[in-house]
């Protein structure tokens, strides 16, 4: 295992985390209640003893049961072996003491005294401006850092890259969560947000190097190109390798579903070094990346100019699910997102479009959206 300094919070992390979000479970849901406990601990007891020293879980993961499983796994001597990372559940906070309470709550799951790194979970404008700052979160957190319940003090982020800014120019984080892989690099706060990071001396955690796994499962054509770069990695090295490759990254966080995976992981990195891509294998990740935005996809940036729609069809995200449909070989999970898009709410999908067009007098992009979202429900509905 090669590991890297954590920011400036002095604690060097293992270049690769173990994220609690994709356990085993026996219904073979994702993120489901029923996790395997047996594996689930096997496999983090694996990771540890050969290095693996950053463990990633949440307050709403597995409902609730990947901090109870993470606790137990850290039982027997682990829990001295290895750093918690845990988040809080911001959008449930409706007044101060609130923050009090679900930390109080995860301290009894995970089953310790402290959480060494502590994140304000999935900030965006919204939860930001009428969370965080209305309730004074950042000030809890630091009363609860003097009280030794937390250690260091950060925030995972799903927004865009001005708000990114705003948030790490309000106060002295110690590090952040981004999501990052090859295919994202302008997306959310996306290497600007790693610059900016890496400028401010913050440790830098990345979600999401798999893209929710569809970089593991790129089609075939993209496999022949990475082949060309390194016939000896697989999709998953390489995805894994951008990453580590940035030599900004402290840790990047894996959902391990399975011992396989956590074998496969923790032997790329024992492997993996900063600024490590030859100029060949630099061109390699150019060449992909030319070759997925070369695809007939729908030219949409999600500015969400079209939004809402009057019948709150989400436009941006039927043409994402739409555009992976096209990019990765992985139709049935696709299909199966749009079918939870409308379950959450039966207007939000393709289907529900009535031409109206109101949308597509604001779109940036000249999307011919109302024809396209026909063209979307026939292919994913």
């Amino acid at each position: 295992m090669n590991y890297r300094k954590f920011g400036k919070t002095g604690f060097e992390t293992s270049i690769l985390g173990f994220g609690c979000m994709r356990f085993e479970t026996t219904d073979n849901a994702p993120f489901s209640t029923k996790i395997i406990e047996d594996k689930a601990i096997s496999q983090l007891r694996y990771a540890i003893d050969n290095g693996l020293n950053y463990i990633d879980t949440a307050y709403p993961y597995h409902g609730g049961q990947s901090e109870v499983v993470v606790g137990k796994a850290l039982k027997d001597g682990y829990r001295d072996k290895v750093k918690i990372a845990s988040k809080s559940p911001v959008w449930s906070i409706d007044k101060p003491g609130d923050f009090d309470k679900y930390l109080d709550e995860q301290l009894k799951r995970l089953n310790t005294d402290h959480i060494d790194f502590y994140l304000l979970h999935a900030l965006n404008k919204s939860h930001w401006k009428d969370k965080v700052l209305k309730h004074d979160i950042i000030n809890r957190a630091e009363l609860a850092k003097k009280s030794g319940k937390i250690g260091h003090i950060g925030f995972s982020f799903h927004d865009e890259f001005d708000l990114f800014k705003e948030i790490v120019d309000a106060y002295e984080w110690g590090f952040c969560l981004l999501q990052l892989n090859y295919l994202n690099e302008d997306y959310q706060a996306g290497l600007k947000g790693y610059n900016l990071a890496v400028e401010k001396g913050m440790g830098i955690a990345v979600m999401e190097p798999l893209f929710g796994g569809k970089l593991a499962n790129v089609p075939n054509s993209i496999k022949e190109m990475l082949n060309e770069g390194s016939p000896e990695k697989s999709p998953v090295e390489w995805a894994l390798d951008y990453l580590w490759n940035l030599p900004g990254i402290s840790v990047v966080l894996s959902g391990m579903g399975s011992m396989e995976q956590v074998k496969d992981n923790i032997s790329y990195a024992s492997r993996a070094t900063a600024n490590m891509f030859s100029p060949k294998e630099s061109e390699t990740i150019k060449k992909v990346q030319d070759a997925f935005a070369s695809m007939p996809t729908i030219p949409c940036t999600k500015c969400s100019y079209c939004m809402p729609c009057p019948v709150e069809v989400d436009i941006p995200r039927n043409f994402e699910l739409y555009n992976e449909s096209i990019m990765f070989d992985m139709l049935d999970q696709v299909k199966e997102s749009y079918l939870n898009l409308k379950n959450a709410n039966e207007n939000s999908v393709a289907e529900s479009c009535i031409s109206c067009k109101k949308c597509e007098s604001v779109c940036p992009q000249n999307i011919n959206i109302a024809d396209l979202m026909r063209e979307v429900h026939t292919k994913l509905g």
